[in-house]
């Protein structure tokens, strides 16, 4: 075995980690991997050591400390390194959650759920109309969330050809195609929110003008960032994970006839999803600000710290047959969305249109199949989100 075992590496399969994952996962919960640059990080695999250090007060998310882990040269960007929320500490971090916590919390999303079901309706409606075979990237996967962010935020929808090509770009795009679109992102995201505290909108981006920015509690540019932040993550890792749920169900038919035979199963099964699939590998990516001791390791101040949610999630201390995708499973807790204080805001918005959408598309298509072998879906991403880039089906 190799001292400090390569990461990120490339998945084969849409829903399955890498293969050389197998050695990191045996060789945890707690070890060393090599970075593309050649730096070392510590990795925590472990489910129950993964919840500790992300409530450790000496684990920081301040990405410009000369430690801070980057585990792809896209990540280097000025942008990248100074994102609101996500590369934030206390006490600003809780601030800003204070301020975004009601507009993202379970009886906020609870009444979006009409609205929601219209759209994807909308969304099946064309498929059907179609008719196989039919693309679910393009048709489905890529626009809802994207919609659905938009109107959450009041941004024009007729800019999402834009943003959805940029925000991709930003996360799995090379280092200099990263960095360009995360710029013309902020210079987009500028010009709304200018637009906004001229005259604002009912939107949550209006909302926030008029109750942060007009007395002074957030900057100009400050909610430029949070806006950047909460248009990548809304779009890109839902989308993932819609593509990548649709393509587990098919595979493993006998956990697709599950819920058919009750879709009231279907909560359970996404639950169940979000753990096999971990569309984000990496739940978080920290630096030590002090030291921390952790399964009789020393992580040292100033060492960089990765967490993975694909090996917590498939951890066998703690998850039995974690490697069998079960549907009716009862031990489906998972990391996917992280854990503390950074824990996913959007993920009541994010369960909410994985079910939506799950349930349209597989009452109101049966017999949906794959169009082509699963090893030939084109799957992009390493360390960071999981995407797949054409999804053609069938019924």
């Amino acid at each position: 075995m190799t001292e400090a075992p390569p990461y990120p590496q490339k998945r084969t399969c849409p829903y399955e980690p890498p293969p050389g994952y197998q050695e990191i996962g045996e060789r945890g919960p707690v070890l060393k991997v090599t970075l593309f640059d050649g730096r070392e990080a510590w990795m925590v695999t472990g489910y129950r050591e993964s919840r500790e250090i992300l409530t450790h007060p000496n684990l920081s998310s301040q990405r410009t400390h000369p430690g801070f882990p980057i585990v792809a040269p896209r990540f280097r960007s000025q942008i990248a390194r100074s994102l609101a929320l996500i590369a934030m500490d206390p006490p600003v971090h809780d601030i800003y959650r204070r301020y975004l916590n009601p507009h993202f919390s379970l009886r906020t999303v609870r009444g979006m759920r009409p609205q929601l079901e219209g759209i994807v309706s909308g969304y099946i409606d064309a498929i059907i109309d179609h008719g196989p075979p039919a693309d679910l990237v393009p048709m489905l996967a890529v626009p809802l969330p994207s919609l659905v962010i938009c109107r959450h935020l009041g941004v024009p929808y007729e800019d999402h050809d834009f943003f959805q090509d940029a925000s991709g770009k930003v996360m799995l795009g090379t280092e200099e195609e990263s960095a360009t679109a995360a710029q013309d992102l902020v210079d987009y995201i500028d010009r709304l929110v200018a637009a906004q505290i001229k005259e604002p909108s009912d939107g949550l981006l209006g909302t926030l003008v008029r109750e942060r920015v007009i007395p002074g509690d957030v900057g100009h540019d400050e909610l430029v960032s949070i806006a950047l932040v909460l248009l990548i993550a809304a779009h890109e890792t839902t989308s993932s994970s819609l593509a990548l749920s649709v393509i587990t169900l098919l595979e493993h038919p006998d956990q697709l006839a599950r819920i058919q035979e009750d879709p009231a199963r279907l909560p359970g099964a996404i639950e169940e999803l979000l753990r096999y699939i971990a569309t984000t590998d990496l739940v978080a990516t920290r630096v030590a600000k002090g030291d921390i001791e952790i399964a009789g390791h020393l992580i040292r101040e100033g060492e960089g710290v990765l967490v993975s949610g694909t090996l917590a999630n498939r951890d066998d201390q703690v998850h039995s047959r974690a490697h069998e995708f079960d549907v009716l499973r009862e031990d489906t807790h998972h990391l996917t969305f992280g854990f503390g204080i950074h824990q996913c805001l959007g993920q009541n918005l994010a369960r909410l249109e994985l079910e939506v959408a799950l349930h349209q598309l597989l009452t109101r298509v049966p017999g949906l199949r794959l169009a082509v072998p699963v090893d030939e879906l084109p799957i992009l991403g390493a360390g960071t989100v999981q995407r797949v880039l054409r999804l053609p089906v069938e019924w």
